[in-house]
C-alpha cells in the first residue's frame, strides 16, 4: 500500500539546530484518529511537541485530530503498521520534515469480543490479524524508525500495552495473548537498545470510549465495581502518562506502567 499524505498537511517550522540536531521534540502516534490515540496527540502536542499523526485508514477521524493540535509544525501519515515498506516510506517522510524522533507510541491495535470459551469463533484469520497488527506492527515501527530514535533527545518508545497482558481477561484470547506479546517485546527490546532508547509499555486498564460504550451498563458497573478508584479510566488519564514517562521518568526501561485505577487489587 502506497502512503498518502494529505495535500494540507501543515509545513513543519524551521527547525533549530544545535550541537548538530534540531532541539524541538517529535512524536509519532500510531493510530492517531482514535480515541486513546487522538487524545495522546493532543496532549503531546499541548506539551510542545511536534506530533506525526498516523492512520491506516480513517482520514476524517486523523483530519479531526490533526485539526485540533495546539502548535505549529504537525503533520498526519497514512501507513499501516502490517506493511513494512510504507512503514519505511513513513520514516523517511520524518527524516526529511523533521530529522530526527523522540518519541514514538505504538498505540495502533485491533480486537473484536469473543468469548474466551468459544475456541471456534476465534478462527485463525482474526487471531493472525490480531497478532500481525498489535505486535508485528509495533515491532516493524521501531525497526523502521531506530535510526532517527538514535537521533532523538532522551528518545523512548512507549507500547500501548493492556492489563489484559497480565490478567488474561480480556476481549478474547488473542487480544490478551497479543498484550502480553508486547509486554514481553517491551522487555527484550529495552534491554537490546539501551541505553540510547527507552522502551516502556503503558499498561491501561478499562478506558472510556468507543469500545466501553457498546458494552452492556450492567456488565460496566461490574467493571468500576473491580477498580478501586471506582471509575474507569479515560483518554486523557493514558495521554497524560504518556508524557509523564516521556518526560519524568527517564531512568526506566523495558517496564509496565499500570494506570489501570488498581484494577489488580481486587
Amino acid at each position: 500500500m502506497k502512503s498518502e499524505i494529505p495535500e494540507n498537511i501543515s509545513e513543519p517550522k524551521a527547525l533549530p539546530v544545535g550541537a548538530g540536531r534540531p532541539t524541538l521534540r517529535g512524536a509519532l502516534v500510531t493510530g492517531g484518529g482514535g480515541g486513546i490515540g487522538s487524545e495522546i496527540c493532543r496532549v503531546l502536542a499541548s506539551a510542545g511537541y511536534q506530533v506525526i499523526v498516523n492512520y491506516q485508514s480513517n482520514q476524517e477521524k486523523a483530519q479531526k485530530t490533526f485539526d485540533s493540535l495546539e502548535g505549529e509544525g504537525h503533520s498526519m501519515y497514512k501507513a499501516s503498521v502490517t506493511d513494512s515498506e510504507s512503514l519505511k516510506e513513513m520514516s523517511e517522510f520524518v527524516k526529511e520534515k523533521y530529522g530526527r524522533l523522540d518519541i514514538l507510541v505504538n498505540n495502533a491495535g485491533i480486537t473484536k469480543p469473543v468469548a474466551h470459551a468459544d475456541l471456534d469463533a476465534l478462527d485463525d484469520e482474526l487471531f493472525d490479524q490480531i497478532m500481525q497488527t498489535n505486535v508485528r506492527g509495533s515491532f516493524a515501527m521501531v525497526r523502521a524508525f531506530k535510526s532517527l530514535l538514535l537521533l532523538g533527545n532522551q528518545s523512548i518508545v512507549i507500547n500501548i500495552s493492556s492489563i489484559a497482558g497480565r490478567t488474561g481477561v480480556g476481549s478474547n484470547v488473542a487480544y490478551c495473548a497479543s498484550k502480553a506479546a508486547i509486554d514481553s517485546m517491551t522487555r527484550s527490546l529495552g534491554r537490546a537498545l539501551a541505553p540510547q532508547i527507552r522502551v516502556v509499555s503503558l499498561s491501561p486498564g478499562w478506558v472510556m470510549g468507543e469500545y466501553a460504550a457498546r458494552s452492556p451498563e450492567s456488565y460496566l458497573q461490574e467493571q468500576i465495581n473491580k477498580t478501586p478508584l471506582n471509575r474507569f479510566a479515560e483518554a486523557q488519564d493514558v495521554a497524560k502518562a504518556v508524557v509523564a514517562i516521556a518526560q519524568n521518568f527517564t531512568f526506566s526501561t523495558g517496564c509496565i506502567f499500570p494506570v489501570d485505577g488498581g484494577r489488580e487489587l481486587l
